[in-house]
C-alpha cells in the first residue's frame, strides 16, 4: 500500500508523511558534503568541487555562488535545482534592493527561497527541489546569520551544520571543534578539516570552494565578479568567494 502513495506529491500517506519529499531529502544526502560555519568575525561556507571527469574544465564548476553583495549560498544535492533557486533568488534580491535601495536582510531572503520550496511541495504536476541550501550572510538588523534550507521549504538558524552525503560524519567532527569564540581564520581551516575528514585522496585548491562573509574585500571575488575590486564601501560586511591560491594559503597552514 505505502507504493500508492509514493508517488504522489500532494497526498498524505497514512503515517502522515509526502514520501516525495524524503525522497528529495534522500538526493539531497547523495549530493557532495557542504559545511557552514558562523565565526564572531564572519561566516564560511565550503564543499567539495568534484569533477566528472578529467576532461572537464574545473572553472565552469560553481556550487559556492553569491545572491548579492551580502548573502551567499552553497548547495548539496541536484545542481540544476540549485541553479534554479540561485536565479530566483537573485531576481528577489534585486527587486527588494529597487524598492528599499539596500540589500534584503539575510531573513527575508531566506524566507523567499523557503517559500519557492514549498511552493513545490502542494502542486500538482510538480516535484520537490532535490537541494537542500546553506545561506551565509550579514544585515544590520541580526548580524551574522547562517541558514539551512531544506526541500520541503522548512528552514533553521545554525552556528555551524553540514548537509550532503558526509552530513553525520560531518557534523559529529564539527560539534567537537566549535566554540562560540571561533574567529573567521580558525572557521576556514575547521571547515576544509571537516571536509578532509570525508574526502579520499589528496586535497587541492582545486578540490574546494569557499565563500565567506567579510570585511576584507581585496580578498576573492565578489558579486562584481572581479577579483580584487569591490563596489561596496569600505568597512561593510561582505561576501567573497575565496580564489584557488588563497585556498592553497589556507591548506598550507593545516598541511
Amino acid at each position: 500500500m505505502g507504493d500508492r502513495y509514493s508517488f504522489s506529491l500532494t497526498t498524505f500517506s497514512p503515517s502522515g508523511k509526502l514520501v516525495q519529499i524524503e525522497h528529495a531529502l534522500t538526493a539531497v544526502n547523495h549530493g557532495i558534503t557542504s559545511i557552514g560555519i558562523k565565526a564572531t568575525n564572519g561566516i564560511v561556507i565550503a564543499t567539495e568541487k568534484k569533477s566528472p571527469s578529467v576532461l572537464v574544465d574545473d572553472s565552469t564548476l560553481e556550487k559556492v555562488a553569491p545572491i548579492c553583495a551580502n548573502i551567499g549560498v552553497v548547495y548539496s544535492g541536484m545542481g540544476p535545482d540549485a541553479r534554479l533557486l540561485i536565479a530566483k533568488a537573485r531576481k528577489q534580491a534585486q527587486a527588494y534592493k529597487r524598492v528599499y535601495m539596500e540589500d534584503p536582510p539575510v531573513a527575508i531572503m531566506v524566507q523567499e527561497i523557503a517559500a519557492v520550496m514549498q511552493e513545490y511541495t502542494q502542486s500538482g504536476g510538480v516535484r520537490p527541489f532535490g537541494v537542500s541550501l546553506l545561506v551565509a550572510g550579514w544585515d544590520s538588523h541580526r548580524g551574522h546569520s547562517l541558514y539551512q534550507v531544506d526541500p520541503s521549504g522548512t528552514y533553521f538558524g545554525w552556528k555551524a551544520t553540514a548537509i550532503g552525503k558526509n552530513m553525520i560524519n560531518a557534523k559529529t567532527f564539527l560539534e567537537k571543534r566549535y566554540n562560540d569564540t571561533l574567529e573567521l581564520d580558525d572557521a576556514v581551516h575547521t571547515a576544509i578539516l571537516t571536509l578532509k575528514e570525508g574526502i579520499e585522496g589528496q586535497l587541492d585548491e582545486n578540490a574546494l570552494e569557499v565563500g565567506i562573509m567579510t570585511m576584507d574585500h581585496g580578498v576573492g571575488v565578489g558579486v562584481e565578479g572581479v577579483p580584487n575590486h569591490s563596489i561596496e564601501e569600505p568597512g561593510t560586511m561582505r561576501f567573497r568567494k575565496l580564489l584557488p591560491h588563497q585556498i592553497k594559503d589556507y591548506l598550507e597552514n593545516i598541511a
